[in-house]
């Protein structure tokens, strides 16, 4: 399901201007080049689910459900939990979005916030394992984009690890190599909370978090993923212009500046939700 269209001609015109007042530091929407948009988090709105989160950037908007199960590991990590992110662009979502089953976009959407989280080591997958070889816990992350207005790589990750920070899970005792799952719930064992942060070139100009009209314009498009260390964990690029070694450096900066300043802020959104505050947080991700 295509979730953009373009027309050439718009599309030139556009540019140009956008190209104006790059030279200028500015864009369209009035932001500077290194600005966000509004960021809104809000989690707990799927009852049903273990976690869920409801992000906003601007007028992008996704929700993300954290479904636990117990499953069987995979043959060659017999002692690790699985996890597994899919995503869906919703019909509603976009005037070009089509019914059917997930296309590339959506498939790559869902890949590279799998990536940022897997490659972070944000889930300690060796505490998820109930009796080695045999059961563990699987962690799925489902994803709904319900308005797309540019930049779903980001909105997307926040949405999934907000929905991870949040999720809280049945307790299993084993018993004879047997489970027996009690009453008490518990949070899942997180080692770090990790940012994604979206980039694209226009022209010579780096921007951060382009919107739909900014990225039917751009030359190429980064998305680096940065750990609390600091540490980039994860990178895709798009597009077919590309990134000078200097301009590398600068949006690898950028990703761990700027991550920096959206980590605290799904920090702070989702110890506000839980009830608790910094501490209780940095408790779950210790």
């Amino acid at each position: 399901m295509s979730v953009k269209k373009t027309t050439t001609i718009v599309e030139q015109l556009r540019r140009a201007q956008m190209s104006e007042l790059l030279a200028m530091n500015k864009r369209l929407d009035g932001r500077g080049l290194k600005d966000y948009r509004e960021l809104r988090i809000e989690t707990g709105l799927i009852k049903k689910a273990n976690g869920s989160a409801l992000v906003s950037l601007g007028n992008t908007q996704v929700i993300a459900g954290i479904k636990v199960e117990v499953d069987e590991p995979f043959p060659d990590m017999p002692d690790k939990g699985l996890f597994i992110c899919n995503a869906e662009v919703l019909p509603l979502a976009s005037p070009y979005a089509e019914p059917g089953p997930p296309d590339e976009d959506a498939i790559e959407l869902a890949r590279v916030v799998d990536r940022g989280i897997r490659e972070s080591e944000m889930i300690a997958l060796d505490r998820l394992v109930l009796i080695s070889g045999k059961k563990v816990y699987a962690v799925f992350a489902d994803v709904s984009v319900l308005n797309t207005d540019g930049n779903l790589f980001d909105a997307t990750s926040y949405a999934v690890v907000a929905a991870l920070l949040t999720a809280r899970v049945p307790r299993y005792d084993v018993q004879d190599e047997k489970l027996v799952k009690s009453e008490e719930t518990i949070p899942l064992p997180i080692n770090t909370i990790p940012v994604s942060i979206t980039m694209a070139k226009i022209g010579n100009s780096i921007i951060v978090d382009p919107n739909a009209e900014e990225e039917a314009c751009m030359d190429a498009r980064i998305t680096m993923a940065t750990d609390e260390q600091g540490r980039v964990c994860a990178m895709q690029k798009g597009g077919s212009g590309t990134f000078s070694v200097d301009q590398l450096n600068e949006v690898a900066s950028l990703a761990i500046s700027l991550g920096s300043e959206v980590r605290e802020r799904i920090r702070s959104s989702v110890a506000s939700s839980t009830g608790g505050g910094a501490n209780s947080i940095r408790s779950m991700t210790s």
